[in-house]
């Protein structure tokens, strides 16, 4: 028996690891900008609240929570994807018959795609925080020096 189909099936199942890590990178950078965006709006309702004494409330459907919880869960999904994938494409290495599935890619970009465009309307329709009108004969407080 030859050492070189032995090399080959192991650069294989190397490359298999390679690309598992790389899902599971981004699926990680998923969940955080999901988490970090959903972090964000909640951030700046309250700035706007602080500035403007008035509480804005959320679109019901069009927000960086909806958004963040979202990206979370699709990476959370992506997680469990790689593993199978993983162990799927370990098996057909092992018997010889791998079978690439390029329709998981493009499902996979379609859905960040999607992601993204749900993303522009929070930054299109965001309400523009203008700090409240002050009286010009009322001195300045020590806080606002």
């Amino acid at each position: 028996m030859s050492k070189t189909p032995k090399i080959d099936r192991q650069r294989e199942h190397q490359a298999n690891e390679r690309t598992f890590l790389a899902w599971l990178r981004t699926s990680i950078a998923l969940i955080g900008f999901g988490f970090a965006i959903a972090r964000f709006g909640l951030f700046m309702r309250q700035l706007s609240f602080t500035l403007t004494q008035q509480e804005m409330p959320p679109h019901p459907f069009f927000n960086s929570e909806t958004l963040g919880v979202s990206l979370v869960i699709f990476g959370i999904v992506t997680i469990v994807f790689a593993a199978w994938r993983y162990n799927q494409v370990f098996w057909q290495i092992e018997s010889g018959d791998y079978q690439p599935i390029r329709w998981t890619v493009w499902i996979i970009a379609g859905i960040v795609v999607v992601f993204g465009f749900f993303s522009l309307p929070l930054l299109i329709m965001r309400n523009k925080v203008s700090p409240p009108q002050r009286d010009l004969n009322q001195p300045l407080s020590r806080n606002s020096r």
